[in-house]
């Protein structure tokens, strides 16, 4: 047979993949036959009834995510309520909570001028999977463990680690915060000093 001219790199190294792989294709699939051949000898020797000590475990389940729904939130001044975690500030709930089952929270946080180091600088941690926070407005200077203070200004954002202790030191009187927490239920453990 003669041979073909290859006219570019990439045309021989198709040539020379096509002209080899054939054989391994071949290798492969008699391979697996023999394979699947003894798995199916070997399932015919297993008895009928296997005693519970040697029982195969089932997998487990998959864990299946709650149904979601569309969640559309415009501002409006009415919305931010004296009802949240801290005394100090005032929540804007964005409806994420309802849309995604308790799967997530996303709310708006405006802090209360003025800042007072002796209620806002307590130490603690929420026992969460994620935590996020930007910054829209403001600025905030915060403490957490391992990162030291940091001053957070306009569009800065961070995340906060699972149970990660950590305080607000101190904000300016316009701050408001968007922060995305996961599950939406969750406990915070104040730590004494």
């Amino acid at each position: 047979m003669p041979k073909r001219k290859v006219t570019s790199r990439n045309a021989a190294q198709s040539a020379v993949k096509k002209k080899w792989h054939g054989n391994k294709v071949a290798t492969r699939s008699s391979a697996r036959k023999a394979v699947k051949a003894k798995a199916r000898t070997t399932r015919a020797k297993i008895p009928a009834k296997i005693p519970a000590k040697t029982a195969v475990k089932t997998p487990a389940k998959t864990r299946t995510r709650p149904k979601q729904s569309i969640a559309v939130s415009h501002h409006r001044e009415e919305d931010f309520k004296a009802d949240g975690l801290r005394a100090y500030a005032q929540y804007r709930d964005l409806g994420i909570a309802a849309a995604t089952s308790g799967l997530a929270q996303a709310h708006v946080i405006r802090l209360l001028p003025p800042c007072n180091p002796a209620e806002v600088s307590k130490l603690h941690y929420h026992d969460v999977e994620f935590q996020m926070v930007y910054v829209l407005k403001g600025w905030v200077k915060t403490y957490m463990d391992g990162q030291g203070e940091t001053l957070m200004k306009v569009g800065s954002a961070w995340t906060q680690p699972p149970k990660i202790k950590h305080m607000i030191l101190d904000y300016s009187d316009d701050v408001e915060l968007l922060e995305i927490i996961l599950p939406a239920e969750f406990k915070t453990v104040e730590i004494k000093a």
